[in-house]
């Protein structure tokens, strides 16, 4: 039977059915010394009783572990002991920690760095390209580079999740960081639409997308229990690189120029990236389901996992909104070039703790729980903060400041839910499928709010658009995983799910 899981714990790697011959009859699986010359003829054991032993000790693990492991006919239903004993291993003794697993935790932080450390500094790029290549454009047609960057990064990770999970990250990773390097070493270069979008979205999308499915399928190999406070920890890298690029941006681009500003960069991630390739490493068996280059769309049978790919769809829609135009609104309504890039920092800063605490929290009150609870904060603070703002800086910080803290979880916490629906070893095919389902909502995200921008006969009409359609989209998103919560739970506002 299929057990529908009810807490992070009871999540993954459970449910596996044995498929019939693949363990052979009870005859194949005994002792070694069975099968050797016994000099006591009197002695030799008598296969029926000895297959009758092994479903006893087969039905003993069972109920130490509280799972079932059904199988299609009755020849493998007698399984011996060691294999049964293997395979309850195999599902359920994550290390939870160590030495070994934490290494992974930081390969993981430093290939996230080069995806969302990127990601977290686009109102930087947004507001250079602006001003200076791409002047006589207009902000949905430039918001389209940014946009494309993350289609692609999302959308392509349902072709590297079957990969991973068959041949594991090693070889994934390491073309990744070549692309991701190459994209910033190659960006000073660009002066024309064209070749910015070829370098920075193309390039750096597929770089990102081989990178950004191993990052977060190994810690899912190494941790169960504790799995949203370690990808909490390797999601901080995001918010680092936020804090880190725009600040040294700001620093740079005056004394060298734009070009060397984003080589340096393209060094930094290739430091980074040979840490990673270092550290990241698979645990569990290859999965044996059959590689697809489409969606498996038999996902979607699930409500749960069809309201939980909707939720981060518009999630998406929420949170790159701010985190692409907070630049340009700041200087909009006053505030010189140094205080809109600390903006950004601070929103960074912010979500620092962001992405560390809630996951932390998740492990205890439940995933689901605790991103409900901060994409209704997300709304409140786009409500209450950044709607009456105008050019009052104090309430832009701490929109800043508190949009980042409640924002930073999003990245960290849907893959996490997202497990929590599927067995670990397939996660992968799971992860890329929701995030294959995201990328339209990032593809479509920065053009609506730039074509929402332009609209009203004057500018604050196109910013209050802009603003209540990043509060719409977060509103939107926790009603989803509102509903999938439901689902699985129903309405009991105790439930740790």
């Amino acid at each position: 039977m299929t057990l529908e899981s009810k807490h992070a714990d009871d999540s993954c790697l459970i449910n596996q059915t044995v498929p019939a011959g693949v363990l052979g009859s009870p005859l194949e699986h005994l002792d070694e010394k069975s099968q050797l010359p016994n000099p006591n003829p009197s002695s030799i054991p008598n296969p029926s009783a000895n297959s009758g032993q092994d479903q006893d000790r087969v039905r003993d693990v069972e109920s130490q572990t509280g799972r079932s492991h059904p199988v299609e006919n009755a020849d493998a239903a007698s399984i011996s002991p060691s294999s049964s004993s293997d395979e309850v291993e195999n599902d359920a003794d994550f290390p939870e920690g160590g030495l070994a697993a934490w290494l992974v935790v930081l390969g993981s932080f430093c290939a996230m760095i080069s995806v969302y450390g990127i990601i977290n500094v686009a109102a930087v790029f947004e507001s250079y390209f602006s001003t200076h290549q791409l002047v006589g454009y207009d902000s949905s047609t430039i918001g389209w580079i940014f946009s494309v960057y993350l289609f692609i990064v999302f959308f392509f990770g349902i072709q590297v999740g079957p990969i991973f999970d068959r041949y594991g990250p090693r070889l994934l990773v390491a073309v990744g960081s070549l692309l991701v390097v190459a994209s910033q070493l190659l960006l000073g270069l660009c002066e024309e639409y064209y070749q910015i979008l070829l370098t920075y979205s193309v390039l750096g999308g597929l770089g990102g997308a081989l990178l950004n499915v191993p990052a977060y399928g190994v810690i899912a190999h190494f941790f169960k229990r504790r799995r949203g406070l370690a990808t909490g920890v390797a999601a901080t890298s995001g918010s680092i690189g936020g804090v880190v690029f725009p600040i040294f941006l700001q620093a740079v681009i005056p004394k060298l120029g734009f070009a060397w500003s984003t080589r340096i960069i393209g060094f930094i991630l290739l430091f980074l990236s040979a840490i990673a390739n270092l550290l990241v490493r698979s645990r569990l068996p290859p999965s044996r389901h059959p590689m697809r280059v489409m969606p498996d769309w038999s996902l979607f049978k699930d409500l749960k996992f069809s309201l939980c790919c909707a939720g981060v769809w518009f999630m998406e829609w929420g949170i790159f909104t701010p985190l692409t135009y907070i630049v340009s609104y700041a200087a909009a309504h006053g505030q010189n070039a140094t205080d809109a890039y600390t903006l950004l920092a601070l929103l960074n800063a912010g979500s620092f703790l962001g992405r560390f605490l809630p996951g932390f929290l998740a492990d205890r009150w439940g995933r689901f729980n605790i991103i409900i609870l901060t994409n209704a904060l997300c709304v409140v603070t786009v409500l209450a903060f950044w709607l009456p703002a105008g050019d009052s800086r104090a309430l832009l910080i701490v929109f800043a400041v508190t949009f980042g803290f409640a924002s930073g979880s999003n990245l960290g916490l849907y893959p996490v839910c997202i497990g929590q629906l599927c067995e670990a070893r397939h996660y992968g095919r799971f992860f890329s499928t929701a995030m294959m389902t995201g990328s339209f909502g990032t593809l479509t995200s920065l053009p609506i709010a730039g074509a929402l921008l332009s609209i009203g006969s004057t500018p604050e009409q196109g910013w209050l658009a802009l603003i209540l359609f990043a509060a719409l989209s977060y509103a939107i998103a926790m009603s989803c995983f509102l509903g999938a919560r439901v689902l699985a739970v129903s309405w009991r506002v105790k439930e740790v799910y």
